[in-house]
């Protein structure tokens, strides 16, 4: 098997299988695929879709291949909201406080710069002194104690979602449902 292989059955609008899929995120994550690569794939992917199996799969390498915090000792619902992003970035800022106000656990992890408005976290940034680089232990602990945090995802939670993340907005696959959706999901689900 080799990437190549795998590129050229996407473009073909041919079914990618686990196997397939797996090597792909093991091989972004090893660096044995290279940057433009893993581009050309999302660029096929991109132009010719995922199907609800193969969506599931991307999202399940990507989790398996990666850490997580487990909020399972959390005695509330875990509430988290994503959109295609927008210009001002209002809904999270308020919606989030909201819900913890009313003890429900709102934990965000945001994205950087998709598209030309930038990523919640970029615009959170530009607020001197905001953080959104945190560690696991500050995340549970955050979690436990005030309900509510936009954070970046760490190095390695979902690892291979942040690489993935990155190429989709160089190479023009932002706005790919099935992306998109695994993005969201492989940060997500436990």
């Amino acid at each position: 098997m080799n990437v190549i292989n795998i590129i050229e059955k996407k473009r073909d609008k041919k079914v990618l299988n686990k196997d397939d899929i797996n090597y792909f995120i093991k091989g972004i994550l090893d660096e044995s695929i290279a940057d433009y690569q893993a581009s050309s794939l999302l660029m096929a992917i991109f132009l010719n879709g995922l199907n609800d199996e193969e969506a599931y799969y991307l999202t399940k390498a990507i989790i398996e291949n990666g850490d997580y915090i487990d909020f399972k000792g959390i005695d509330s619902y875990i509430l988290d909201k994503h959109s295609t992003g927008g210009v001002g970035d209002k809904l999270s800022l308020i919606l989030g406080p909201i819900l913890a106000s009313m003890g429900y656990k709102f934990l965000k992890m945001s994205g950087r710069s998709l598209g030309f408005t930038g990523g919640t976290l970029d615009k959170l940034e530009s607020i001197p002194g905001f953080e959104v680089n945190h560690s696991d232990e500050w995340i549970e602990k955050t979690a436990k104690d005030l309900g509510f945090f936009i954070v970046s995802q760490s190095e390695s939670i979902a690892k291979a979602d942040k690489i993935l993340y990155a190429l989709r907005d160089v190479c023009a696959s932002v706005d790919s449902i099935p992306l998109i959706a695994s993005s969201i999901l492989s940060k997500n689900l436990v």
